[in-house]
């Protein structure tokens, strides 16, 4: 039996670590090292011919390209002029291979967006942990650095694609549960002994948010080439200032006015706190729960690639072809009460009679219109249109 785009990237990210068992590290602020047996393993995702041939496209322009030297005094970032064509912003080739030669790493930002081995492997986790996940890509050359020690705002997992490098990671955590609003500012320092690390080739390392770390190529190794996947999980604090942006117009107790006349009197206290438990209880209300799932689902249906289960000529579905639901395009079924549901993807959402979702269902594990039954096959046609549905 073929494995899913989830089950092939799970098992590339995480090896024989369960499903269970990844989601409890996730839950957690424990670092983890993942040994791998295959130097070979993520050479399918990337190689350094395959950013060498990034480099000498149109597409190789800031801000997705950047450079880093751990050397530097100040911020590790190059300043951009340094490897960027004059008044413009697509990279300067040669100059790129001059800093890099003098031991600035080579960064691109979410190569995901256009390498398609990355591409696949991110949708993978996607449809495993239900958020955004992103590629940066880092080629350090030997006795080198790129960033010096830091934290990041959301989880990660590196791959060690080639090369070797070494790795200092510190238990304690300075600043629980940072995020793109709590950035690292240089104003933390670690505590504790740091646990040094090599990292082969086929080795994974994962680092919850607040972790603080640095790594650095040995004089006399290769260059290193590792890929950053960036696990872009909302946090309930962004989420909530989107919600209560959208629920403002409906709900009166979030519009009440903040009673500044009233703060100076000896009431004043007590006026604002009966306004804020009347807008905190709008918030606890269970329907707000099943709001912020929809909007945390459709958010990643809306700011990811689409990568629709179909091409630019692809035939419609004839009745004997074999279909199911995309396993890249990311879609949400959402059921009513009275019968029937919502198909929510990408740019769009139909609504299901009853009927119809059975036959959804019966393309959850691949089916064909004549399997469903009559009338079957204009819906499929509909849905393959949009990219929901692809062929088996």
């Amino acid at each position: 039996m073929s494995t899913t785009v989830a089950e092939e990237a799970w098992s590339l990210a995480f090896g024989a670590l369960s499903l269970e068992d990844g989601m409890a590290l996730r839950e957690g602020t424990a670092w983890r090292l993942i040994s791998g047996n295959d130097p070979d393993r993520f050479r399918g995702l990337l190689s350094i011919a395959d950013i060498d041939a990034f480099l000498r496209t149109d597409a190789a322009r800031t801000p997705r390209v950047s450079m880093a030297d751990g050397a530097r005094k100040g911020s590790a970032g190059l300043p951009i002029d340094d490897y960027i064509e004059e008044g413009g912003d697509r990279v300067d080739l040669p100059a790129l291979f001059d800093r890099h030669a003098e031991g600035a790493s080579l960064v691109v930002s979410q190569f995901q967006e256009i390498h398609p081995p990355l591409a696949r492997f991110c949708r993978g986790l996607e449809k495993a942990f239900l958020h955004g996940v992103q590629a940066n890509i880092y080629l350090t050359p030997p006795d080198a650095q790129g960033f010096r020690v830091h934290f990041d705002t959301h989880d990660v997992l590196v791959l060690q694609v080639s090369g070797r490098k070494a790795w200092r990671v510190w238990d304690h955590i300075p600043y629980a549960a940072p995020t793109r609003h709590t950035p690292w500012a240089n104003n933390a320092t670690p505590e504790g002994e740091p646990h040094a690390l090599l990292m082969s080739p086929g080795d994974v390392l994962y680092l919850p948010r607040g972790v603080m770390h640095e790594a650095m190529v040995q004089q006399g190794e290769e260059p290193s080439l590792h890929i950053t996947i960036g696990l872009m999980e909302a946090g309930m604090g962004e989420m909530l200032r989107a919600l209560l942006d959208e629920m403002e117009g409906e709900e009166p107790a979030l519009r009440a006015a903040m009673p500044t006349w009233r703060l100076a009197d000896p009431e004043g206290a007590t006026v604002l706190r009966d306004r804020l438990a009347a807008a905190l209880a709008v918030l606890a209300r269970p329907d707000v729960a099943d709001r912020l799932t929809m909007a945390a689902l459709d958010r990643l249906a809306r700011e990811r690639m689409p990568l629709p289960g179909r091409s630019l000529h692809t035939p419609p579905p004839g009745p004997d072809d074999r279909l199911r639901l995309s396993e890249t395009m990311h879609h949400t079924l959402v059921p009513f009460e009275a019968g029937g549901a919502a198909l929510r993807w990408y740019g769009g959402v139909e609504k299901l009679t009853a009927r119809e979702l059975d036959w959804l269902m019966g393309l959850e594990d691949g089916a064909t219109a004549a399997e469903l039954g009559e009338e079957a096959l204009d819906f499929c046609r509909r849905l393959a249109r949009h990219g929901v549905l692809e062929r088996v």
